[in-house]
């Protein structure tokens, strides 16, 4: 990763220094994807089975996963590992529980009460990423919100395996948030189940959850059609920024970056930093700790599209972080603390030396589930509220609408809608008599 200098770039050359890699084939995505809705669309379990065979090499005769299927994920834990997956799921059970929202009651005016009130969403469906690295976790941080909003229904998809078997982690992660309803499928032909329904997987209200770039491409397909479905955010493949000085460890540095980049060739890691020897060191960590990962030969894909940028100065790194929008950004300064207020479009922020993005992904309590592609400059991570909706409330009283009501008269009037003006106006009458 040749350091590029950011004072020295023009306007075009920062642009293209922060582009994200998969974005050069969304208009192939975006066909092949299409083809996909429309054929789960036609063809319902038909086609899951067939996309299934096709796409993941797995031979299905059920889509759903069976009682007998979770009573063997359960055999198959160790006491310890059903104590760390128990440990994530109460810190990320506990902060979720914080973001419960509270009624708003308030008269405006007397006699004229407004409220806003919280109701579950009726139908989600949680996609949990399977192929190389089934991410369990992913279904505790949909799974524990989904279950304290208390979602009448909760469907979980996620790909099987080549032996049509999906991963006893995900399904004890599944049963611990009240999740019973789990069906082999994934990829975009998931998302086309969940949005448009089959004879097995019911059509949802709302799809959560990340995934590669056919799952995001899909997730934004069918929430643009009017017989789809509502989504969560745009959660494609995993990116990180990190921000270091000289004072920070150049181990940790390459680990994080690390971290990001076994998640898929078409994940992204950014170092911004202030020297070119700072650079070299992180340089020489990763050459070291990339001959370690079992998953080397696809870090090492996703390290050829990253990059190295050298800032001038702590606020110019934030600029440029700001700019990138990162899923994840990691603080890894002498003074952490001091950036953060200037930091305004990040997923999630991992302040200081001993704050892994590890943390975050699966135990902290945070939610993994993060805006990528620059989606941080308006969209937030997950949390309680994306799943459950609200709705305002009036009520008044006759005082109150005599009282109001004149106002609402004329400024009905002062938009040419008479029949406005008269719902108040009989009232009014009525209430005079």
């Amino acid at each position: 990763m040749k350091p590029l200098v950011w004072k020295n770039l023009s306007a075009p050359a920062r642009a293209a220094a922060l582009q994200r890699p998969a974005q050069k084939a969304q208009k192939r995505t975006a066909v092949i994807v299409a083809g996909i809705l429309a054929l789960v669309r036609r063809q319902g379990d038909r086609a899951l089975r067939q996309l299934t065979a096709r796409l993941d090499g797995a031979k299905l005769s059920s889509l759903r996963v069976s009682p007998a299927e979770f009573a063997a994920a359960e055999k198959a834990f160790s006491p310890a590992d059903r104590a760390a997956l128990r440990r994530a799921y109460a810190n990320i059970r506990k902060f979720h529980l914080a973001q419960r929202p509270k009624p708003v009651r308030v008269e405006t005016t007397p006699g004229i009460v407004c409220e806003k009130v919280s109701r579950p969403i009726e139908r989600v469906g949680l996609y949990v990423p399977g192929g190389s690295a089934p991410l369990f976790s992913t279904a505790l941080m949909l799974g524990a919100p989904a279950q304290i909003a208390g979602n009448p229904v909760r469907v979980l998809c996620t790909p099987p395996d080549k032996n049509g078997r999906i991963n006893p982690w995900i399904l004890c992660a599944a049963r611990l948030c009240d999740i019973t309803e789990v069906f082999k499928v994934g990829g975009a032909q998931a998302i086309a189940a969940l949005a448009y329904g089959t004879a097995t997987i019911p059509k949802c209200d709302k799809l959560f959850g990340p995934g590669n770039a056919f799952v995001t491409e899909a997730k934004q397909q069918v929430a643009r059609d009017a017989a789809g479905t509502a989504i969560d955010l745009p959660a494609g493949p995993s990116e990180v920024m990190v921000i270091a000085d000289n004072s920070a460890e150049p181990a940790f540095v390459a680990a994080d970056l690390l971290s990001q980049a076994e998640h898929g060739p078409d994940s992204q890691v950014m170092l911004v930093t202030f020297s070119r020897k700072f650079a070299a060191r992180v340089q020489a960590e990763l050459e070291k700790q990339l001959r370690a990962l079992p998953r080397r030969a696809i870090a090492t894909k996703a390290l050829r599209k990253s990059r190295v940028i050298l800032a001038s100065s702590p606020a110019g790194a934030v600029e440029i972080a700001n700019l990138y929008a990162p899923e994840h950004l990691i603080l890894q300064v002498k003074n952490p603390r001091a950036l953060l207020p200037q930091i305004t479009t990040s997923g999630s922020v991992f302040v200081g030396a001993w704050t892994p993005e590890s943390l975050g992904d699966y135990a902290s309590g945070t939610n993994h589930v993060l805006p990528t592609y620059g989606w941080a400059r308006a969209c937030s991570g997950l949390g309680l509220t994306d799943f459950l909706r609200t709705m305002t409330v009036q009520e008044a009283t006759p005082l109150g609408l005599k009282k109001l009501g004149p106002v609402v008269e004329r400024l009905a009037l002062a938009e040419g809608l008479a029949a406005h003006q008269r719902a108040v106006r009989v009232r009014l009458e009525k209430h005079a008599r």
